[in-house]
């Protein structure tokens, strides 16, 4: 969040924390949580583009390397073995695999949301952040599960390889996402096939997806456009608005260095 806000701040916009927002003037954007989000989009007129729920589940199976379906906290808690689980927008519990669902929480709504996908193991995984179809930056964060980031050199064969996917992804894959959105892909490692495929792991909200190690300017223009002024949504995008959701950005210009 700190690269994000000195980069604003550069461009001559405000930075105010959430608790700050009521000094906000002029068309503003967010970078925060959903619920936070949720609190200020209707009062501050930000529009926060999110890919749909079950987008990661309607992809063909050839973009996602593993079964996925979209179901409920109370499918989840019916699963008898092994399954990864997650919830496609907020983080209301850890994604995580499970061994069955008795292990998952038993305190919230059995109609939450939820991604089942079924066990496999990513050697590596990079977020990609998005701007209508391209990938403007991106940066790898785990290696085998744990967070490990790294610059993404867009000049080098893994920026190759994963650029020519993506393009494969947004040409073929069927489900559309939003114009400003993140996207986050792994080499999936198959037991029965040598080498490595790519795959995708899930698509977040720009507006509340970690930077790692990518360029913060180019992060910066993702979000600009993810969670800005409701009347500058293109008409392509007004699908993926939900007015749900940190830091509040408008486009008043710094006063005296504050």
């Amino acid at each position: 969040m700190e690269l994000l806000a000195d980069e604003a701040a550069g461009r001559g916009m405000a930075v105010l924390a959430a608790e700050e927002s009521g000094a906000a003037v002029g068309p503003a954007h967010w970078y925060g949580g959903p619920v936070a989000g949720a609190g200020l989009a209707a009062r501050l007129g930000i529009a926060l583009l999110e890919p749909a729920d079950d987008w990661l589940a309607r992809l063909p199976e050839a973009f996602t390397g593993r079964e996925v379906r979209a179901a409920t906290l109370a499918d989840a808690w019916a699963v008898t073995g092994p399954t990864f689980v997650k919830p496609p927008r907020d983080k209301s519990f850890p994604a995580d695999v499970y061994a069955d669902g008795s292990r998952l929480p038993a305190d919230l709504d059995p109609a939450t949301p939820v991604l089942l996908s079924e066990v496999v193991t990513f050697a590596a995984e990079y977020r990609l952040f998005l701007l209508d179809g391209r990938i403007a930056t991106g940066t790898r964060y785990a290696v085998f599960g744990r967070l490990d980031p790294r610059p993404l050199d867009p000049r080098g064969a893994v920026a190759g390889e994963i650029a020519a996917f993506v393009d494969r992804l947004v040409a073929e894959a069927g489900p559309a996402l939003p114009s400003a959105v993140v996207v986050d892909v792994g080499r999936l490692l198959d037991p029965y096939r040598p080498g490595h495929r790519w795959a995708v792991v899930e698509a977040n909200m720009a507006w509340f997806s970690h930077a790692y190690a990518a360029d913060p300017a180019r992060v910066l223009d993702v979000v600009l456009r993810s969670a800005g002024p409701r009347d500058r949504v293109r008409a392509e995008d007004l699908p993926f608005v939900r007015d749900n959701g940190g830091a509040c950005w408008t486009s008043r210009p710094l006063d005296g260095g504050q």
